[in-house]
C-alpha cells in the first residue's frame, strides 16, 4: 500500500512519540531526586526518538523499592512496644552529651524505634571468639532460638552449628532459621540437606529458583541475628563459615567483628527476625518464649537500625550522613565495601574540612576485586579534601563499625556501598556509650598501626591502564 504525499502516518508516529516522551519524561522529572539524573533521562528520551522512552521503562526506574514495598505490604509489623515499657527513656532524661543530642532525635524520626537504657554490649573478634559464644548460647537454650543470616556455609563450621541447632530441638526449645535464598548457594550442595536431617525449622527468604522471581535477585536479606530466649542477642557483619575461624588458619581466612548484646536491645532484634520470618512464612512469633520480660544488665544506651528498600528506604543513609554532620574531633568508618555515594561524599569531605579526623579503614586486600577497583577513583576526591584512608594488611578484613567522637557507634551487617544502602535488607544497632565507643576506637587504632595509609600522590601515579580499568569498574558501582 503506498501512502500518498502528507499522509496521516508521520503524522501518527509524531503523535505517538510525543506522547510517550511527555509521559515519560514526566515520570522522571517528578520521580527522580537527583536533578542530575532527570536532566539525563528527559534528554535521553526526547532525543532518542521511541528508544529514548523504551530505555526509560526498562532502566530509568526504580522497581527494586516498589517490588520491596509491594512484597511486605500486608504482612504483619511485630512489635514488643508493651513489654518495653520503662526500659525507654523520655527524651529529656537521656544521659546523652549535648552533641550528640541532634543525632538522637534524628535517628528517632528516622526509625521509630526507641532508644533504649540498660544493654550491655561486647565485642567478639573473628569466629574465634564469635561462634564459641554463639555455640555456648544454643546449647544452653531453655525456650526459644532464633538465626537469621546471609550466608550459611556447608563446612565444618556451619554443620557444628546444625548440630547445635539440632540438639536444641530435641531439647524442645522452639527453633526458627531463615536464611537468604542466595547466599544459601554461596556452598554447594548447600546446608539445607543438614538443616533437614536434623529436623531444624528453617526457610529460604525470597527463593529465586524460577524465572518469575529473578527480579528479587536484588532484594536480599543480609541481617545476621541469633537471639536465644528472647534475651542473649549477636549481630554484626559475620556469616556462618569456617574462613571467620582464624586459629584454624583456613583456607580463605576473614577477618571480623561481631557483637554479644544483653538487655532491652535484644527484645527489638527479635522483633526484627519475626518480622522477616512472618514475610517469609506466614507464622507470627508472639508470646513469652519468644519475647520475655527483658532484663537491664548494662548501661549502655542502644537501638536498632533497620534499613531496606521498603519503608524503611534511605534510613542508614540518613542517619550516616547525620552522623557525619555532628562529629567535632574524630570520626573512625570501617568497611569492606566502600562505594559512597555524592551525598556521602560530600558528608565525609565537610567533616574532614570542619577539622575533624576522618579515618576510613578498607582492607588491602579485598575478596571482590571490581569493587576495589571501583572505589579508587573515589578515594581521589576523599583524599583531596583531607580524608585519611588506610589499607589494612594480611587477611581480607569484613569487619563494619562506625564510630563519631568517642561517644556514638553504629554496628551491624551495612556496608559503605549502593547494595547495602538501597538494596539490601539490613540490621544494624546505634550504641550511646561513651566506654563502648572508646573501646571500638582502641581496637580501630590497632589496626591502623598494621595498615597502609594511602596518599593522593601514590593514586595519582597510577598507570594510564590501571586508571581506566578502575574508572571503568566505578560506572558499575550502582549495580556492585
Amino acid at each position: 500500500m503506498v501512502w500518498p504525499d502528507g499522509g496521516w502516518l508521520p503524522a501518527l508516529v509524531a503523535v505517538m512519540h510525543f506522547l510517550a516522551a511527555m509521559g515519560t519524561s514526566g515520570h522522571a522529572i517528578l520521580s527522580k531526586r537527583d536533578s542530575r539524573a532527570a536532566v539525563a533521562w528527559v534528554g535521553v528520551i526526547w532525543l532518542v526518538p521511541f528508544a529514548g522512552p523504551i530505555l526509560y521503562l526498562l532502566l530509568g526506574i526504580n522497581r527494586i523499592r516498589r517490588r520491596a514495598v509491594e512484597l511486605r505490604r500486608g504482612k504483619p509489623r511485630v512489635s514488643g512496644g508493651e513489654a518495653l515499657a520503662g526500659f525507654a527513656p523520655l527524651p529529656e532524661e537521656r544521659n546523652i552529651p549535648p552533641s550528640m543530642g541532634a543525632l538522637a532525635r534524628l535517628v528517632d524520626h528516622v526509625t521509630s524505634q526507641s532508644l533504649l537504657e540498660g544493654n550491655r554490649i561486647r565485642p567478639l573478634k573473628n569466629g574465634d571468639q564469635a561462634y564459641p559464644a554463639m555455640l555456648e548460647a544454643i546449647h544452653g537454650a531453655r525456650q526459644s532460638i532464633t538465626l537469621s543470616t546471609y550466608l550459611f556455609a556447608n563446612d565444618a563450621t556451619g554443620r557444628d552449628f546444625v548440630r547445635a541447632l539440632g540438639d536444641a530441638v530435641r531439647r524442645g526449645v522452639a527453633v526458627r532459621v531463615l536464611v537468604d535464598a542466595v547466599g544459601m548457594r554461596y556452598s554447594w550442595p548447600t546446608i539445607a540437606r543438614h538443616l533437614r536431617r536434623e529436623r531444624v525449622p528453617f526457610a529460604r527468604f525470597l527463593p529465586t529458583r524460577t524465572p518469575l522471581a529473578m527480579p528479587f535477585m536484588n532484594l536480599r536479606n543480609h541481617r545476621k541475628l541469633l537471639v536465644v530466649d528472647g534475651l542473649i542477642g549477636f549481630t554484626g557483619g559475620m556469616n556462618i563459615a569456617q574462613g571467620n575461624r582464624l586459629l584454624q588458619r583456613p583456607r580463605k581466612p576473614i577477618r571480623d567483628l561481631h557483637f554479644a548484646l544483653e538487655g532491652p536491645v535484644v527484645y527489638q532484634l527479635q522483633g526484627v527476625f519475626a518480622e522477616d520470618w512472618a514475610f517469609t512464612t506466614r507464622e507470627t512469633l508472639r508470646g513469652p518464649i519468644w519475647f520475655p520480660k527483658p532484663y537491664a544488665p548494662g548501661t549502655s544506651l542502644a537501638r536498632v537500625v533497620v534499613d531496606g528498600p521498603d519503608e524503611r528506604y534511605d534510613t542508614l543513609r540518613q542517619i550516616l550522613v547525620g552522623a557525619l554532620s555532628v562529629a567535632r574531633k574524630r570520626v573512625a568508618i570501617m568497611t569492606p565495601y566502600f562505594l559512597p555515594d555524592a551525598t556521602l561524599q560530600d558528608a565525609l569531605q565537610t567533616a574532614a574540612l570542619r577539622g575533624v579526623r576522618v579515618d576510613v579503614l578498607l582492607p588491602g586486600r579485598n575478596n571482590l576485586l571490581i569493587v576495589d577497583w571501583a572505589a579508587r577513583p573515589q578515594l581521589e576526591e576523599l583524599l583531596r579534601w583531607g580524608v585519611r584512608v588506610w589499607f589494612s594488611k594480611g587477611d581480607f578484613d569484613h569487619a563494619k563499625i562506625m564510630t563519631v567522637d568517642g561517644r556514638w557507634s553504629l554496628l551491624g551487617s551495612a556496608n559503605w556501598d549502593p547494595r547495602s544502602l538501597l538494596l539490601n535488607f539490613e540490621c544494624n544497632v546505634e550504641c550511646h556509650d561513651s566506654r563502648f565507643a572508646r573501646e571500638l576506637d582502641d581496637w580501630f587504632d590497632t589496626r591502623l598501626v598494621d595498615s597502609r595509609e594511602v596518599t593522593l600522590e601514590q593514586l595519582q601515579r597510577q598507570w594510564l591502564p590501571t586508571k581506566l580499568r578502575n574508572g571503568i569498574a566505578r560506572l558499575l558501582s550502582p549495580y556492585l
